[in-house]
């Protein structure tokens, strides 16, 4: 393998995409944009300037790298149970588990869903609370109600067998490209490239991209290198193996340089820059919100509330409970969200615990309450369906996140509901 690569304009017949001779672009304050073609010898430089077309790596390279890489994942791969069936149903439940999701977590929920839903005809039956309840604590629930859908749109339409063209794949919902090219590449051996952080992480760091993966026109540049080393003879391989090297050797901190079947090509590798790639647009500071909640207690059962069909965590159950404003104790901010968001008149027992949670966008603080029930009728403003139940049926609903972890801090005791006047 050579020691060092050097772009030359032009050379696109080497590389497989059309002009990707590397054109600098510099932008001046006034806005001209002009475009100059360079040489650069990659050996010595430590920044790349930008460019309109991603580098790669020559044909010649490209071809050893496939073979090393493939070779490198025959060897540490890991067992996972969604690489031992060629079931297209069952490789797509996976990589919508796995999105944004750790493979230790996946595990066990991709095992329990596959029991109780061995194939896309049993999903597309199945009642839509038992399929949240099977993802509960998975997080991300909209790609539950995507993938349910999704098979029953399948169903009406007469097809039991995931589609075998991507264009088809591709109009069902909660199906991306990324989705799309890991089944269609996974399961039928299609010639397409995939996407996602590990694969970008890879790339920046052996090419030397600039690009920060997060800025909008990211992902048509990594897709283009992609696109020009996948292996389009062991296209599924050779995804699962690029992925893969991003999850054990090429990680975020710390990776594992002298494991990497990649080193001696890799850009950032040989000029001791690995830490500084991939680049990111720093993102605002994620906000945070004071919420409570009140398990409400009447003859023996609690009252539960169900989140709206549509928006953030849709058919999910709660305690009921809202969001606190600023100068408000969070005492009386539970008495009188939940008068607001139930019609009942409620004396605020104590306070049990206080959980911190996090979602993609924002965080949330919630302070839970245990209260007693003093008059009036349930009438909700916000959820759309309500239950008293008794404790021992909390297991039987699809809980959010935040309300799953206070289950640990609620006592035997308290859930016999002996509350006291105060």
């Amino acid at each position: 393998m050579p020691d060092r690569w050097t772009w030359r304009p032009g050379q696109s017949d080497q590389c497989g995409l059309s002009g990707i001779g590397i054109a600098a672009r510099y932008s001046a304050n006034v806005g001209i944009v002009f475009a100059a073609r360079v040489r650069y010898d990659l050996r010595r430089m430590k920044t790349p300037p930008p460019h309109d077309s991603p580098p790669c790596p020559p044909a010649k390279t490209a071809v050893a790298l496939r073979r090393r890489l493939l070779a490198w994942y025959a060897d540490r791969r890991r067992d996972l149970p969604w690489r031992r069936t060629s079931d297209p149903y069952r490789i797509w439940v996976s990589e919508v588990m796995l999105q944004q999701t750790q493979v230790a977590t996946v595990i066990p929920y991709y095992e329990r869903f596959i029991a109780s839903f061995p194939d896309l005809a049993t999903l597309a039956r199945a009642d839509r609370q038992t399929v949240l309840k099977h993802w509960e604590g998975l997080g991300y629930y909209r790609r539950a109600h995507h993938l349910h859908q999704a098979t029953r749109e399948l169903m009406a339409a007469g097809k039991e067998r995931v589609p075998d063209r991507r264009e088809v794949f591709r109009s069902l919902p909660g199906v991306g490209d990324y989705i799309a090219n890991a089944v269609m590449s996974i399961a039928y051996e299609a010639p397409l490239a995939v996407v996602d952080g590990n694969v970008k992480r890879v790339l920046a760091r052996l090419c030397g991209l600039t690009t920060a993966v997060n800025h909008p026109v990211a992902h048509r540049e990594y897709q283009a290198v992609a696109d020009t080393l996948l292996d389009r003879r062991h296209p599924g391989n050779y995804n699962q193996a690029l992925m893969e090297l991003g999850a054990l050797v090429c990680t975020p901190r710390h990776p594992e340089c002298g494991a990497c079947p990649w080193q001696t090509a890799c850009f950032a590798h040989r000029n001791g820059v690995v830490a500084d790639y991939p680049r990111r647009i720093r993102k605002a500071p994620i906000p945070e919100h004071a919420m409570v909640a009140g398990i409400v207690g009447h003859r023996n059962r609690l009252l539960i509330v169900q989140r709206p069909a549509e928006g953030l965590l849709a058919g999910l159950w709660e305690f009921p409970g809202g969001r606190r404003e600023g100068g408000q104790s969070a005492k009386a901010a539970c008495r009188a969200i939940l008068n607001q968001t139930t019609g009942l008149s409620v004396s605020v027992q104590r306070h049990i615990t206080r959980v911190n949670h996090a979602y993609t966008h924002f965080k949330i603080v919630v302070d839970l309450f245990l209260c007693r029930k003093d008059k009036g009728r349930v009438r909700l403003q916000g959820p759309t369906a309500f239950r008293w139940i008794r404790p021992d049926e909390l297991q039987d609903f699809p809980f959010t996140g935040v309300h799953k972890k206070t289950f640990a801090k609620l006592s035997p005791d308290m859930l016999r509901l002996r509350t006291r006047r105060t």
